[in-house]
């Protein structure tokens, strides 16, 4: 079996190189998550989103200052190569769209989008026209609402309101279930917590319930502590104090 060989002619242009990677044929400027570039050719150069030159590229598209410090701006000529942990990646187009992405799978998007925090923890919303590359835990599907999908398989939506979060009410009556509300013991898996999406869009899955990068839930918590006045920077201790002492003892 021959391995093919690239190089910058060959390279796909704005294309999958297989599965697990997908070169970017770049003319400009991409926005490109931390650590997903694994090669270039040409003369291209990252540039930090607080560089005093891109200001009024970060102004015009990049509106989430928790995720600011994830990401660059890459700008030149020449080949980008991005990739994540061995994950599919894919790109996709929006047409003047609107889609809610995993803040962890999003790779990169040109600036032809708009990037906003969405409402949701732990997701971005990107709006307008261009293309944006994604990683997802297998392959991507792509199903209609009204659906129920379990969070760790959920790669986001698009043109369709935000979901719900639906519980399954069985689990969370008796003793184990008031245990599991005011410690967190166990968690919630798909089968008993999931979101519900209903109206008109589109809900894309990935193949897997693992998910690529859980980091972004905690940024996003820790985004909203500031919005806590004492009283609640106290209780939010306690609960942490109670969680910790719950985790110790498993």
């Amino acid at each position: 079996m021959s391995i093919p060989t690239f190089n910058p002619m060959t390279l796909p242009a704005n294309d999958n190189v297989n599965p697990y990677a997908f070169s970017v044929d770049l003319n400009g400027q991409w926005f490109t998550q931390k650590g997903k570039m694994i090669a270039y050719y040409g003369q291209i150069k990252f540039e930090a989103l607080s560089a005093g030159p891109l200001d009024a590229l970060v102004a015009a598209h990049f509106h989430s200052p928790l995720y600011a410090q994830d990401w660059v701006v890459a700008q030149g000529q020449g080949k980008l190569l991005l990739a994540d942990r061995g994950f599919d990646v894919n790109s996709f187009d929006l047409d003047d769209g609107n889609l809610t992405v995993r803040a962890g799978n999003l790779l990169a998007f040109e600036p032809g989008l708009e990037l906003k925090q969405s409402i949701i923890p732990g997701f971005l919303t990107l709006i307008g026209t261009g293309r944006f590359v994604a990683a997802s835990n297998g392959p991507v599907h792509f199903v209609e609402p009204p659906i129920r999908v379990d969070p760790q398989a959920l790669l986001g939506w698009a043109d369709c309101p935000s979901p719900c979060h639906h519980y399954d009410h069985s689990y969370m009556r008796g003793v184990m279930g008031m245990a599991r509300q005011v410690f967190g013991v166990g968690g919630t898996s798909g089968e008993e917590h999931q979101f519900d999406f209903t109206g008109q869009g589109t809900v894309l899955m990935q193949s897997s319930e693992v998910v690529a990068n859980e980091d972004t839930l905690l940024r996003d918590l820790e985004g909203q502590v500031g919005m806590l006045g004492a009283n609640g920077l106290q209780r939010l201790h306690h609960t942490i104090g109670q969680r910790l002492a719950a985790e110790r003892e498993r």
